[in-house]
């Protein structure tokens, strides 16, 4: 008789080998990918000294050394067990908080609980993230927290990955109060996040109604869960769905005003491919970025090491091209101008926003 843990961990090696099968396709192709809609207008004389930026940014009430992330991405089999140990060995050697990806397996058979505590015993000092589903009540939240002293929750929203998995939900109808639920009980910062279909103003309006503070928008144009899921259906019937959603700077475009007004801190994911990415996501609003399937190819093809090289690399570059930019801190990102234009222009007016407000925020 096939075990819960069986069942799991085939589930969390199939996501692991197809994202990075996904990840390695779209590296040898020609694909659209919206961060390329926005381009920066270059000064210049807006160059300022390297020694004059700070990195810092705030979340979660937390100061980080720099605004990136390893996001959500695993969990729940053996071999998973040994990717978290990858990534929390590179958050711990490159200072950068880390997400652990959904503890559902853990809280459906305890047994393969050392496959997401593994993310503490490497990085003890670290900023780490638990990680539940909408579906989760109180007691399991805080037992995902507890069993890797999380710093933050992450809940994940994925209605359309539901749809498309075989044994997926087929009930959402209860998210908004549970999630509801678990802000308010919760003794840790509460973070909502999409899981690569993007998440727009409405959602982050109600997300505010319900006592949430942090939302990752996590949009369209990395990890496609539609695909993967549909890869493990008997007649992969599902595949129309590849482009649904928004990209990531389509939503920040369009949640900035509503999340400066609710007070809640927007962080981005999806997509993120260098860290030209991450200060684009940044000048539209993003607290801070988080990278997963890029990540996750450096280890798997490459090695742990090479991972700790490459987030520390991409640090310094976040830096430098802050530096070209004029832009001493995070905050100033947003003072930068930026030229939006190709599909992410075409949202945003027809969600009723001027694309050239972007244009002329350091030059009026």
């Amino acid at each position: 008789m096939t075990t819960v843990s069986q069942v799991y961990g085939s589930r969390k090696d199939d996501h692991v080998r197809l994202a990075v099968e996904q990840h390695h396709q779209r590296g040898a192709g020609v694909e659209v990918n919206q961060f390329d809609d926005v381009r920066f207008v270059h000064d210049a004389l807006a160059g300022i000294a390297e020694s004059a930026v700070s990195l810092t940014t705030e979340v979660a009430g937390t100061d980080w050394a720099a605004p990136l992330y390893i996001n959500a991405m695993t969990g729940g089999s053996t071999r998973t067990g040994e990717v978290n140990r990858g990534l929390a060995i590179a958050a711990r050697q490159t200072g950068v908080p880390i997400a652990s990806g959904s503890m559902s397996a853990f809280l459906a058979d305890p047994d393969l609980a050392p496959t997401y505590r593994v993310l503490r015993d490497e990085n003890p000092d670290g900023f780490v993230v638990a990680n539940v589903n909408a579906n989760a009540t109180v007691d399991m939240a805080k037992r995902a927290v507890d069993l890797i002293a999380a710093d933050a929750l992450q809940i994940h929203i994925n209605t359309i990955q539901e749809i498309v998995m075989p044994e997926g939900d087929r009930d959402f109808s209860h998210w908004p109060s549970q999630i509801g639920k678990l802000a308010e009980a919760l003794d840790v910062p509460v973070i909502v996040k999409e899981v690569g279909f993007g998440m727009t103003r409405s959602a982050v309006r109600r997300l505010a109604d319900l006592g949430v503070t942090i939302a990752d928008v996590s949009g369209r144009g990395g990890t496609n869960f539609a695909t993967i899921e549909n890869a493990r259906r008997p007649h992969q019937d599902f595949a129309y769905l590849r482009d649904w959603g928004q990209s990531a700077p389509a939503c920040l475009i369009d949640d900035q005003a509503i999340a400066g007004q609710r007070g809640v801190t927007l962080l981005a994911s999806g997509g993120v491919r260098q860290p030209l990415d991450v200060v684009r996501a940044l000048a539209l609003g993003a607290r801070a970025v988080g990278v997963s399937g890029y990540f996750l190819s450096v280890l798997e093809g490459e090695g742990v090491d090479a991972l700790v090289s490459t987030i520390a690399d991409w640090i310094v570059q976040i830096r430098q091209l802050m530096v070209v930019l004029g832009a001493p801190t995070v905050p100033d990102l947003v003072k930068t101008d930026v030229l939006v234009s190709g599909q992410v222009a075409e949202f945003a007016r027809l969600r009723g926003i001027d694309p050239g407000d972007y244009a002329r925020r350091a030059t009026p």
